[in-house]
């Protein structure tokens, strides 16, 4: 049974994990973790997927906690929270699908670079920073820096 999200994004799709498929565990997120997705996908996702008029893909959304650990994420992390997707549009380059976001005046609580080939793109209902950061690997560790909205 295919669960919607909202007009464009399923359960699915923000839950899938290799990682998960190839362990045997399951990433099913508990009910606050949904609540989350919801609000993820009703404030940031479909108005975005509707401004661009183009699908994007979505290489990660919700992480349970194992499954964060295993991929390498953040202890504070908002996927492990349902808050958080990392998302691409294969006609546009990061920088520029961040910049579409900023014109939409679409909300959001961080905005990351992940080293030039996808979009993290958090929101917290009510508490959004506003952040804007680049990812990148400095010998096998991953730094992160603020961007300037004048640099994208």
């Amino acid at each position: 049974m295919i669960i919607k999200l909202g007009t464009y994004f399923t359960l699915d799709e923000l839950t899938v994990s290799q990682t998960a498929m190839r362990r045997g565990l399951d990433n099913t997120p508990p009910r606050e973790a949904m609540e989350c997705l919801f609000s993820l996908v009703h404030n940031v996702l479909d108005p975005l997927r509707i401004a661009l008029g183009k699908p994007l893909g979505v290489t990660s959304g919700y992480r349970s906690e194992e499954i964060n650990r295993l991929v390498g994420g953040s202890p504070t992390s908002d996927h492990r929270l349902g808050r958080a997707a990392d998302v691409h549009q294969p006609e546009m380059s990061v920088r520029g699908l961040m910049r579409f976001v900023i014109a939409r005046n679409l909300p959001f609580d961080q905005m990351i670079d992940e080293f030039g080939r996808w979009m993290h793109i958090s929101f917290r209902e009510g508490r959004n920073r506003q952040q804007l950061l680049q990812a990148r690997r400095i010998n096998g560790q991953t730094w992160y820096s603020h961007i300037e909205v004048s640099s994208l």
